[in-house]
């Protein structure tokens, strides 16, 4: 089993509600699990989904909540978000009881940060995990198999599962699996869309413009659908933990843009899915999209995993000046051009004049170790 960065015996509080989202198949209940065959804690595991925890804990009463919690050390429920009222269960249960550890999970932020961020106002330490990193792979593998791996991670991504398959047929029956079976129909069931085809058109569409900005105008006039749909569904999926935003950032030029946004997919396993595509690198035309896809998700698990705290943007001038990443943190800002092949790429002249403090550097296949380990 690969060792993740988090581990539940360095997180858990007494008297708070330790949250850990992320998707689907993202390994947080084998997370769960592996640190319950550690612990000498006494604990208590149920499921969102079952029908009588759900219907006891929604009654949100005294009765209901201690005799959930009963005589036990631990309460945890996988994929929280599932239960109405679960915010205020919660908080019943670690007010009444707040000598206790509790541990709830969910693959919607949007859904369990909804039902419980008033009522667990101070009582909460929320985590987010994601499809595996390359920092955590490093913890197994050595650098050189690491970088002999890499096309792999580039075309199958990096979920749990689809990681322990040696053939890539393998890989690839497991990532249409997720893609179609856990990720996308999770939300179409469960935030009772009916039209499927449209979010599997729009995410289709976002797997095409990667590194591209987005008009939410033409995605709307491409899918037959208004403008505040589209909208609607972008949020939708970027709080189920498919795809992400990156914003345009402005601070001191009329030139600058920042009106339409980039999209990014947290695994490029699941963009290549979408769009059918798991050809060798060697013989398709979007490395360039798969490596700034790839690259970009990567340097955002290892600054969250090593809690340091950035703001990220893309930069772009209308005189067709621009930069991928920009990083905003510590006071600091810093440009990352991102480059498949070494191509000794130079800061745009009216970045450097315009934010003179300011970084900038290439990331390609041979420098990455350095971003993302």
């Amino acid at each position: 089993m690969i060792k993740r960065i988090l581990e539940i015996k360095n997180l858990i509080e007494k008297g708070k509600v330790l949250m850990i989202y992320g998707p689907r198949q993202v390994g947080k209940t084998t997370l769960i699990k592996s640190f319950l065959e550690e612990t000498n804690l006494k604990y208590r595991y149920d499921a969102g989904d079952s029908f009588e925890i759900a219907n006891n804990l929604s009654q949100c009463t005294y009765k209901s909540t201690d005799e959930h919690v009963d005589n036990y050390d631990l309460i945890i429920i996988d994929e929280a978000q599932k239960i109405e009222n679960i915010g205020n269960a919660l908080k019943l249960m670690v007010d009444r009881h707040p000598n206790k550890y509790y541990i709830v999970t969910g693959s919607s932020s949007f859904d369990l940060a909804n039902k419980t961020d008033e009522s667990l106002t101070g009582r909460k330490n929320v985590y987010t995990l994601y499809p595996i990193s390359q920092l955590e792979l490093n913890l197994d593998i050595s650098k050189s198999e690491l970088k002999s791996n890499l096309e792999y991670y580039l075309i199958y991504g990096s979920y749990p599962e689809v990681l322990s398959k040696k053939i890539n047929s393998d890989k690839e029956f497991v990532i249409k699996m997720i893609a179609n079976s856990y990720l996308i129909k999770d939300i179409l069931e469960f935030n009772r869309i009916k039209n499927s085809q449209t979010i599997y058109k729009l995410l289709k569409l976002l797997a095409f413009q990667i590194g591209s900005e987005v008009s939410t105008t033409e995605l709307a006039s491409q899918l037959s659908i208004d403008v505040k749909t589209v909208s609607y569904y972008l949020d939708l999926l970027q709080k189920s933990f498919v795809i992400f935003p990156l914003y345009g950032f402005s601070r001191n030029l009329r030139s600058e843009i920042n009106k339409m946004n980039k999209y990014y997919f947290y695994d490029v396993g699941i963009r290549n899915a979408l769009v059918s595509n798991f050809n060798k690198l060697d013989n398709r035309d979007d490395i360039g999209q798969l490596w700034e896809n790839f690259i970009l998700t990567e340097r955002i698990k290892f600054n969250e995993y090593n809690k340091i705290n950035i703001n990220y943007y893309f930069w772009r001038t209308y005189e067709q000046q621009e930069i991928d990443l920009i990083e905003e943190g510590g006071g600091k800002l810093s440009g990352y051009e991102f480059k498949w092949q070494k191509n000794n790429s130079k800061s745009p002249k009216l970045w450097l004049e315009t934010y003179n403090d300011a970084n900038f550097k290439e990331i390609n296949k041979e420098n990455y170790f350095e971003f993302v380990l």
